[in-house]
């Protein structure tokens, strides 16, 4: 390797290896599997692949344990994206993605990159993009570098999807101290695609051409996965060379060159440089088509001087795809991306020698087995252990005095970050290009329309982190059923889950438990409501200055309605309407937002979750909805039934006039967070057709009032214990977060 030598790479030792994030043993393992001491650029190859952000060396044999078939699946996990059946031949294709780290250290670019990073996963399968959503969590917003971190995250994601041309539909937004320096971005996208016209990252046909496409390759992203794989410091400005610069316009042009590619028949597989780059994209296309790469780096475009194999490797940027084409069509894929005025270049082909061999200059400076650096990567079953603080908060005695003014403890309630609007973002996010959204952001779900068809989509992000916190397996549940409880409400059927699993170091065994019984949750209640998980992420590392977040596995549910002129929003539509209360209210606050705001308590155990009444409640407004029974529905979660009619009021200005016979504390028939409640509001000429289907179910249900003109009463046993105004809590409601961020 005399050319190699030309490039100055330090000695390899363990001590190297442990930099690039590799521990003793892997280092060790890595030269018995190559029975040799790998070189520089080997070692950085290595050290990304095995990175837990690419390898899932911590949760693949966890993971192993989600449902992930039913007849409509058309492809599960281990794609860059799920795709389940629509309408036919027309599928949707999904995936979540986080962007944790990247977002911190540079949160503009980090949450741009990472929208433009899910958008590429759903494009290479041969889907165009028509939605995006994200879920985000912050610090508390009374500290000045949370608000900076949020405004930098909101202004990337709104700048990098109003340029590309998605709709960003909808979301969710959470505050909690245990991310002040570690926020949360996850990052998700859908796209449609015909089942005939998917494509995948495969590696087949010895001697087809390797070519490689879009923006050119420079220094930033450098061991960009290794960087994700690790805990935090005070100290991360060093870092900052880790993060991608993201060109909106320029994967727009990379969208429309690869789809107009895909429409003939010149390629044989195709796969996104997302992290660790070139070298992830030709590991996992040679491994899934058992073959191998010879790459030629010197011929890969870069637009930074005197780049070295090793930074050609290990780029992040972005904007770049790999192609595997037909030998003999060269040409015919470069005058594409000419055209869109990308690169586009051969730099190698298909073999039959199972490794990646790397060459500069024509002499080998890699060479890389690679099933071995796939295949026989390392797993790892880590030790669990119940966290010490679980019995502590379960065991807490949550004896509260009921508040004197409970008019002040709803306004409270209403202008606290997690459940104030959240306008002040989604306003900022173009969310009706394409013109198929149908239910725009701040509704129960979102919803788009197929054009050429009856059928939408519906998709929703949920989950309750403090519940997570409090019982990690229920407050996993807790996150699969909402998150179906508000697809349904829309009037859709909740087909599929892709999930974003952000947790702490998987080193800390009490991580890891907190992760292990996450799963178990998920599992169960996928299991249950026939909502199989399709594709989704895991996040480690989630640690800063030694504290690791809450377990927050966010669930971002996609669901089908089959005539979208029967959806259903989250917002009274006309006063005298009858308001109804589908299961039975009670007196759970534990882990309450009610206990948090107002009494500063973060404990108890989450609410219990009947998955039967939650089945029989989806079954009923996927109906109901069919039927043009229901005028608005809102299912009752953070902050409970007052919040809930609340919600429902702001956005038309139609209020509620509520009467309840009720021997619950009036502070927590108003405030308790207990699950399987949905309100509904019904015509008056629907009453008796909402009776004759509601009583063939199981479900409990009751009136509880009418609707009426901008005014929010709610009296028990007689006794008025709300009374509000509608346009002072819409005030409050809209403006807090603003007003928090100024």
């Amino acid at each position: 390797m005399k050319v190699y030598d030309q490039f100055n790479y330090p000695e390899v030792d363990i001590a190297l290896a442990k930099s690039m994030g590799l521990s003793d043993t892997e280092y060790e393992y890595a030269i018995q599997i190559l029975d040799r001491k790998p070189n520089f650029i080997e070692l950085g190859v290595i050290s990304a692949m095995w990175s837990e952000h690419c390898s899932y060396k911590s949760s693949k044999i966890h993971l192993k344990k989600l449902p992930s078939k039913a007849d409509y699946v058309v492809q599960g996990p281990g794609e860059n994206a799920g795709i389940i059946e629509i309408d036919g031949d027309l599928c949707a294709c999904f995936k979540v993605e986080s962007h944790n780290h990247p977002s911190y250290i540079e949160p503009y670019q980090g949450a741009a990159t990472g929208v433009g990073g899910i958008l590429r996963d759903i494009f290479t399968m041969g889907a165009r993009p028509v939605a995006a959503l994200n879920s985000l969590r912050f610090g508390l917003l009374d500290d000045q570098k949370n608000r900076s971190l949020m405004k930098g995250v909101v202004d990337g994601i709104a700048d990098y999807g109003n340029c590309f041309g998605v709709p960003t539909i909808g979301g969710e937004a959470s505050f909690n101290q245990c991310y002040s320096k570690n926020p949360l971005v996850n990052a998700f996208a859908l796209g449609l695609v015909k089942k005939d016209r998917i494509f995948k990252a495969i590696a087949t046909g010895y001697g087809n051409p390797i070519i490689y496409v879009g923006a050119k390759t420079g220094r930033d992203g450098i061991h960009g996965a290794t960087m994700a794989s690790e805990s935090f410091s005070e100290n991360t400005a060093h870092k900052r060379p880790n993060v991608q610069i993201g060109d909106p316009f320029k994967e727009k042009l990379l969208l429309e060159a690869c789809l107009e590619l895909m429409r003939d028949n010149y390629i044989v597989g195709i796969q996104d440089m997302g992290a660790a780059g070139l070298t992830s994209s030709s590991f996992e296309m040679a491994a899934n088509s058992n073959s191998g790469l010879l790459l030629e780096l010197d011929k890969v475009p870069v637009r930074e001087d005197d780049m070295t194999p090793y930074e050609i490797m290990l780029s992040e940027s972005q904007e770049r795809m790999l192609i595997v084409a037909k030998n003999g069509f060269e040409e015919e894929v470069k005058k594409i991306f000419d055209k869109w005025d990308l690169d586009a270049e051969v730099i190698g082909h298909v073999t039959e020698d199972k490794l990646i061999r790397l060459n500069w200059m024509k002499s080998e400076v890699a060479s890389l087995p690679v099933n071995s650096i796939i295949e026989n990567a390392p797993v790892y079953e880590r030790n669990i252990k119940q966290p010490v603080y679980i019995d502590g908060v379960m065991s807490k005695t949550l004896d509260i005095n009921q508040p004197k003014d409970l008019n002040k403890v709803l306004l409270e309630l209403l202008s606290s970050p997690n459940i104030s609007s959240k306008s002040w973002i989604y306003t900022q996010y173009d969310h009706m290009v394409r013109t198929n959204t149908i239910i725009l952001p701040g509704s129960d779900a979102s919803m788009i329309r197929i054009k050429g068809s009856n059928k939408g989509i519906a998709i929703s992000s949920d989950c309750n982190s403090r519940y997570c916190y409090l019982d990690p397996y229920m407050g996993s549940v807790h996150a699969v059923v909402e998150s179906a409880r508000n697809v349904a409400v829309s009037g859709a059927r909740p087909k599929a889950i892709t999930d974003c699993l952000n947790f702490g170091n998987p080193e800390n065994e009490e991580v890891m438990w907190q992760f292990v019984k996450s799963i178990d949750g998920i599992r169960d209640a996928c299991n249950y409501l026939k909502t199989p998980v399709v594709s989704g992420n895991v996040s480690f590392y989630n640690v800063t200055d030694g504290k690791d977040i809450y377990p927050t596995p966010v669930i971002m549910m996609v669901g089908v309605i089959d005539d979208v002129s029967k959806k259903i929003e989250s917002f009274f539509r006309k006063s005298g309407s009858k308001i109804i209360l589908l299961g039975e209210n009670g007196s759970e606050i534990d882990g309450s937002e009610y206990l948090y705001t107002v009494f500063d308590i973060e404990a108890g155990k989450p609410p219990n979750i009947n998955l039967q009444r939650e089945k029989d409640i989806i079954d009923f407004m996927v109906e109901a909805a069919s039927c043009g029974l229901v005028l608005s529905a809102h299912d009752i979660s953070e902050g409970g039934l007052a919040v809930a009619l609340v919600e429902m009021s702001v956005r038309n200005n139609i209020g509620a006039d509520i009467v309840i016979d009720s021997d619950i504390r009036d502070d927590l028939l108003l405030f308790s967070e207990v699950q399987g409640r949905v309100i509904l509001e019904v015509d008056i000429k629907n009453i008796d057709k909402f009776e004759k289907l509601i009583r063939k179910t199981n479900i409990p249900y009751s009136y509880i009032g009418d609707t009426c003109k901008d005014i929010l009463h709610i009296a028990n046993k007689g006794e008025k214990i709300i009374n509000l105004e509608v346009s002072y809590a819409k005030k409050i409601y809209n403006n807090s977060l603003e007003e928090r961020m100024n």
